[in-house]
């Protein structure tokens, strides 16, 4: 196997001063040592920024970035320009990790050379408790290209759970400043759907070492329902197509949905009737695109 790749973490934080210290901690005491944590503190007013240097004055491997508040992307962007890993793992401040949640992150980097994008199911903890993840096993998702462009499929995790390689990170945050003003909060949608449309092969990951903290005032746990509303569909929409414009897809990328369905490990039979869908809508002859909806759908059955 070759060697695991050198991990940078980034905690965002905007005054979670009662939780940030237990998110850094976390970070530092990884059996996979990161080499660095970098805190960005958004403009906070409930003094984390005094907090944070005093706490961590005598640690090198925490840096300190503080600045205005500019939203939870301008935050990701900051931080993102000072890591110097491989692989750059986000991290909200009132989330915490278990201990070997990056080692289990650095196996699948240095084994699959091929992957871009690691997510992880979640733990909730505070005021709600139970599991969410994708799957019941890791699964090799590999592209989402279409699925994300033509349905907007969500195939990622809250921010806590994500980790991309720097090159990826690089390219999903190369944003214009109105959508670092439109996107202050729900900010994962970018790294999600951006690394999707940008041909990002995926993996999930189910650690059981990323704790969701639900206190009340967190915004992706209780933005649920708000996000099935037309303005948050809307606004998740322009942002894909942004992408999309940038990899210059057009109706002949349809085409692919066959190609692109038989990168997935384990699709069930709603990612297959998904993909039968999206592959009746290429330019090709109606024959020719029955043909390929047809085979992505005996795939589908047969992991049914």
């Amino acid at each position: 196997m070759a060697a695991a790749p050198a991990i940078s973490v980034v905690v965002t934080n905007y005054n979670y001063r009662d939780f940030v210290a237990e998110a850094v901690d976390g970070a530092l005491a990884q059996t996979h040592a990161p080499l660095e944590v970098i805190v960005v503190d958004d403009g906070s007013t409930d003094g984390s920024p005094d907090y944070l240097r005093e706490r961590y004055a005598g640690e090198p491997r925490v840096r300190l970035l503080c600045g205005e508040n500019g939203g939870q992307l301008a935050a990701f962007r900051r931080g993102l320009a000072a890591v110097g890993g491989e692989v750059v793992c986000f991290l909200d401040a009132d989330d915490r990790w278990g201990a070997d949640y990056l080692r289990q992150l650095a196996e699948v980097f240095a084994a699959r050379r091929d992957i871009d994008f690691v997510f992880s199911d979640v733990r909730l903890v505070g005021n709600e408790s139970g599991m969410q993840g994708y799957a019941e096993q890791a699964t090799d998702l590999g592209h989402t290209v279409l699925g994300t462009w033509v349905h907007a499929r969500w195939y990622g995790a809250p921010t806590s759970a994500l980790a991309l390689r720097r090159t990826l990170a690089e390219r999903v945050l190369d944003l214009p400043p109105d959508f670092v003003a439109n996107w202050r909060i729900s900010a994962d949608n970018c790294l999600v759907f951006g690394a999707s449309v940008l041909g990002a092969r995926k993996y999930y990951l189910p650690t059981g070492n990323v704790d969701y903290r639900i206190h009340g005032r967190n915004g992706w746990w209780h933005e649920q329902a708000r996000m099935r509303e037309f303005p948050a569909q809307f606004r998740s929409r322009c942002l894909i197509n942004f992408y999309a414009q940038r990899m210059h897809l057009d109706a002949h990328a349809l085409d692919l949905a066959r190609a692109e369905f038989k990168t997935r490990e384990r699709p069930d039979w709603a990612e297959a009737r998904r993909y039968a869908g999206i592959a009746m809508r290429g330019p090709s002859p109606w024959w020719k695109r029955a043909e390929r909806a047809l085979s992505i759908l005996r795939r589908g059955l047969r992991g049914r």
